[in-house]
Order: C-alpha cells, then sequence, then structure tokens
C-alpha cells in the first residue's frame, strides 16, 4: 500500500473479540505507520490497557464479550469521562442509530479529543478507514457515510433542520461524514467561500451555542433531527 506510511504515527490501543479482524486491523494500521501498542479481545482489557498505556486513540468494536451487546459502547464511554483527550473511534457490524448522540455528544465541549462511528464493512475500504482514523486523531467527528444515508433516510420534515434549505442539508450531512469546507467543495463542484456561506447559514438556522464547536454541535443536531 504505496504511501501508507506518510501518515501521522499514532499509537492505538484495538479492542476486537473476533480473531482475524483483530489481526488484520493489527496489520492494516501497521502498514500505515501507526504503533498497535495493544490489540486485545474484550472491554476489561481494553479499558486496563487504556489506562496503562495512554494512547492517541483507541479503536474498539461496539459489541463485546461476554454478552456481545454494548460492552464496547460502555467501555468508550467509561475512556471518553476519565481521559477526554483520547480520541475514539468504533466499529460497529450494523447501524445502530440509538448510539449516535451518544457518542457524539462529549466531542462537543471544548478540550475532547474526536469521536468516530464507522460501520465495520468501511475496514475493507482501507483509504477510507484510515483517512476517518486520521480525522478522528485530528480531533473531528466522522460518522459512517451509510449511517448518514440511513438516517437521511427517516428524516423528519419537523424540528430544528426544517428551516434549512436542500443544499444545507446537504452540506451537514458531509460535515457528519468529518468532510472539511474544501472537501465538500470538491464533493459538490462549487467554491470554498459558497460552503463557508451555507457552513454559516447552517450555524445561524440551528442558533448553535457560540461557546461549543459549532460544527460538532451542527452535526448532533442533524443526526438527532434525522432519525
Amino acid at each position: 500500500m504505496p504511501g501508507m506510511t506518510d501518515r501521522q504515527s499514532l499509537r492505538i490501543v484495538l479492542a476486537e473479540d473476533v480473531a482475524l479482524l483483530r489481526e488484520g486491523l493489527v496489520g492494516i494500521l501497521t502498514a500505515a505507520g501507526h504503533e498497535v501498542v495493544a490489540a486485545v479481545p474484550d472491554a476489561d482489557a481494553l479499558l486496563a490497557f487504556t489506562e496503562r498505556l495512554q494512547p492517541d486513540v483507541v479503536v474498539t468494536d461496539i459489541r463485546m464479550p461476554p454478552t456481545h451487546t454494548d460492552e464496547g459502547l460502555r467501555a468508550a464511554v467509561t475512556i471518553r469521562a476519565q481521559h477526554p483527550r483520547i480520541a475514539i473511534l468504533l466499529l460497529s457490524a450494523y447501524i445502530a442509530e440509538a448510539y449516535v448522540g451518544d457518542l457524539l455528544d462529549s466531542t462537543a465541549q471544548s478540550g475532547h479529543a474526536g469521536m468516530g462511528y464507522l460501520l465495520k464493512d468501511r475496514v475493507g475500504h482501507v483509504r477510507e478507514f484510515l483517512d476517518s482514523l486520521d480525522r478522528v486523531a485530528a480531533g473531528g467527528t466522522v460518522v459512517d457515510p451509510d449511517v448518514v444515508r440511513h438516517l437521511l433516510a427517516r428524516r423528519r420534515d419537523d424540528g430544528p433542520l426544517a428551516a434549512l434549505t436542500d443544499r444545507e442539508r446537504e452540506v451537514l450531512g458531509l460535515m457528519a461524514e468529518g468532510y472539511t469546507n474544501p472537501t465538500i467543495a470538491s464533493q459538490l463542484f462549487v467554491s470554498e467561500a459558497a460552503v463557508r456561506k451555507h457552513v454559516g447559514n447552517i450555524f445561524a438556522k440551528l442558533d448553535l451555542d457560540p461557546d461549543s464547536d459549532r460544527r460538532v454541535s451542527a452535526v448532533l443536531t442533524y443526526l438527532r433531527g434525522a432519525g
């Protein structure tokens, strides 16, 4: 995978109970120049190694032993509360929209690291997966495009999003996927100035707290309002 080692090196604790996928992720991350300081099969080990090693990023499955329900998610919530500067990237085999708001809430607070939520299928798109990891490590918020599209399909026409134009909703959807203004401009074939104007309109129409990270707050409003 040429060029992947050009990325900023991150120290990562990885939690995934399926051994084959865990080793595959270790291989992908190592090939990209990152250091997987621990690769563990359960939430208890995730918490212990995170506390001990203080990584830059935690990558964890949502469902883990013993019940295979939400152990990974609950561990991530604990890590976020105890170590708000550690970025977290969650992986899930399915769209669990009830989790999205909880995952993003803390990210809007000042001083909190990035947060991401990807479907496991995204790991197969190696460059997309690594790009998402980079954005989360840099403090951004990344939600899987399939989750965004799923929520958009169930979008309500009332609530705070009702005031947005179709183009503003389109821009906000791309923001939810973690894209920067230049990338959004490229995706929509418009100028960066046009994107900045749309983003400013979104912030104004959603009446967001100016002391918060308004970009994250806008995404959170979008995801909650679309569900």
